[in-house]
């Protein structure tokens, strides 16, 4: 476990806003590229990062849907993308490099949540899919980031709770449960963002997983309303609980990650609720925190030499 784990004072909090964390900052002349940027979390990311100056890439599976949720937000630019095509991957980066734009910002934000079982690409598991996209897309668009760095957001979860990395059994072929495929997706997010700090950080790519809280969105579209009140996620009426934050609460972690001067020398955290997140001391998800298996360095070098293997894209070691 990492000792860096713990809060250093941001000034921002659990009702904060990503409107609030980037209240007088100015992106202008900033690039972000953000992945799933057209719904939930992800709309709510890029509305304040556009909303700040930035010119905002949205890579996306549906290009039409993506163009008709940003209608009249400045500065936003979808590009068709499925992450869980390698080679559309390498497609869409070797165009973004080709633009000569200088990347300051990546969010790998897209996700699914314990969806039917569903296999892509070489019978790779879905969520498990997403992180080899996003570790591949990071890979591919290496050559553009800005020449003073760049930082890159993991969206991971406290669902990593749930799971560590299944080394024997990664793509469930023993038997696919859905909530162990997303805990184990949200905990490689995290490693993902341990290893890729400690490759990149020397040159000024720095990175960080984040924990946005628990929000309801469409990321929750294949978890039945029955259940979803089984858990405790939505009261008689349908509405959240207290406790649940709203959409623009939940991006303000990962926006925050993206351009806090507090976080410029420190990297490859796991954050909530606007900072560094502590060691989890419970099995409590809605409390959160780090478990330990989600920033074990030896773990996170792992998984990167895997990802790596299995994408055949290694811009960083």
């Amino acid at each position: 476990m990492t000792n860096r784990q713990h809060k250093i004072g941001s000034g921002f909090g659990a009702w904060s806003t990503a409107q609030e964390v980037l209240a007088g900052v100015d992106l202008t002349g900033r690039t972000a590229v953000v992945t799933g940027g057209y719904s939930g979390l992800g709309l709510e990311i890029v509305r304040a990062f556009a909303g700040a100056g930035a010119r905002v890439l949205v890579p996306a599976r549906r290009p039409d849907a993506a163009r008709a949720a940003l209608r009249g937000i400045p500065r936003t630019e979808v590009r068709p993308l499925d992450l869980t095509d390698q080679a559309d991957v390498r497609r869409f980066s070797g165009r973004v490099v080709a633009d000569g734009a200088a990347i300051d910002v990546v969010v790998a934000n897209a996700g699914v949540m314990a969806c039917p079982e569903t296999r892509v690409g070489p019978g790779w598991e879905a969520h498990f899919a997403l992180h080899l996209g996003h570790h591949a897309l990071v890979n591919h668009l290496r050559p553009a980031f800005a020449p003073g760095g760049a930082r890159v957001v993991a969206l991971s979860s406290s669902g990593h709770f749930l799971s560590g990395m299944r080394w024997d059994d990664l793509h469930f072929r023993a038997g696919y449960d859905g909530w162990l495929a997303y805990a184990q997706a949200k905990t490689a997010a995290a490693l993902f963002a341990v290893h890729l700090d400690r490759l990149g950080g020397p040159s000024g790519v720095r990175a960080y997983a984040v924990h946005p809280g628990s929000i309801l969105t469409p990321l929750q579209r294949h978890v039945p309303l029955e259940q979803q009140s089984a858990l405790g996620w939505i009261t008689e009426d349908g509405t959240p609980p207290a406790g649940f934050k709203t959409p623009a609460q939940g991006a303000a972690t990962a926006t925050w990650a993206a351009t806090s001067p507090l976080l410029d020398d420190l990297g490859g955290v796991y954050c909530q609720d606007c900072d560094v997140a502590e060691p989890a001391t419970t099995d409590d998800m809605l409390v959160g925190g780090v478990k330990p298996w989600a920033v074990d360095p030896a773990e996170a070098a792992r998984l990167w030499a895997l990802s790596a293997e299995l994408t055949g894209v290694d811009a960083f070691s």
